[in-house]
């Protein structure tokens, strides 16, 4: 008998992070001179240079800007398995259109990418940037009223402890059978920043780099297009968690339940608030309860 599988589809910014809305003031708006707007902005403000900094630094950020993919394994048959331990990547140059050259080339990129990745950041970073990212993480959680730690907590219950972190999207993997739950990100962003953000906000053992999407060039109804057509096989239920329109419609086009993060205080689909069992109930609006379920005797 074929397994269940849940497949959460996350939006990032303003759903499982807080980011834009610190930096426009948005966030702290919503509290009505509770928060100050200030300390929001600068908390913003430092997060964006971080970020920055580490793309360009050690994820090829400058190289690759202009030539953003969806995901990292898009070129994957171009890659040749050449050794890149002394590869120069600073003699490359990327731009449109990309040829069969420069589509190897990106692959090598990507594949680095992806080993850092899967490595985190206390591989990347010196001793004294990590004690600085722990506190501005800290920071942040505090003056959100835990919105990070507790995005990351739901997160972490939404995946079962039968899931595989080696499941993706873009892999042919004959152990899927095995898998009850999979977290993919898909984000308006571009591919490099998000993956960066994944890692400084903690969320890269709960999402693979594989499971990581930038629907900037191809928007998110082609992502989700994809994403369903992965997993084409039985029992197999999708739900959409972000705060925007375009995941909203592209939810609706593929019959999906969407749910609407907001960042407004009184907001029940928010951080802290919405739980995995919020997140069962709209699979069972759109797909029905399974018998086993404990969420049946509430639809009853």
């Amino acid at each position: 008998m074929e397994p269940k599988r849940n497949v959460y589809i996350w939006d990032m910014d303003e759903t499982l992070i807080l980011l834009k809305s610190l930096l426009n003031g948005s966030y702290a708006g919503t509290f009505e001179g509770v928060k100050n707007l200030e300390n929001g902005v600068k908390i913003g403000k430092l997060w964006e240079n971080h970020i920055l900094e580490v793309c360009d630094r050690h994820f090829f950020y400058k190289q690759i800007e202009n030539v953003n993919q969806p995901y990292l394994g898009i070129f994957n048959a171009h890659d040749d398995g050449l050794d890149l331990s002394d590869y120069n990547f600073s003699q490359d140059d990327f731009y449109l259109p990309l040829n069969a050259h420069r589509k190897r080339k990106l692959a090598y990129c990507h594949r680095v990418i992806a080993e850092k990745y899967r490595k985190g950041l206390y591989n990347i970073l010196s001793q004294d940037l990590i004690q600085l990212w722990d506190s501005l993480y800290d920071l942040t959680d505090t003056y959100t009223d835990k919105w990070l730690s507790s995005a990351r907590s739901c997160l972490e219950q939404c995946t079962s402890p039968k899931q595989d972190m080696n499941l993706s999207i873009t892999s042919d993997n004959t152990r899927d059978a095995q898998f009850q739950h999979v977290n993919i990100l898909v984000t308006s962003g571009p591919l490099i920043p998000s993956l960066v953000k994944c890692l400084f906000f903690r969320l890269d053992n709960m999402i693979t780099c594989e499971n990581v999407y930038s629907s900037l060039e191809v928007g998110k109804l082609q992502c989700f297009e994809w994403i369903k057509d992965h997993f084409s096989m039985p029992n197999v239920r999708f739900c959409v968690i972000g705060d925007g329109w375009e995941e909203c419609e592209a939810a609706q086009s593929m019959r999906w339940p969407f749910v609407q993060i907001n960042i407004q205080p009184n907001s029940i689909h928010r951080f802290p608030g919405l739980t995995p069992r919020d997140l069962r109930h709209y699979f069972n609006i759109i797909y029905g309860a399974d018998e086993d379920d404990p969420e049946r005797s509430l639809l009853s």
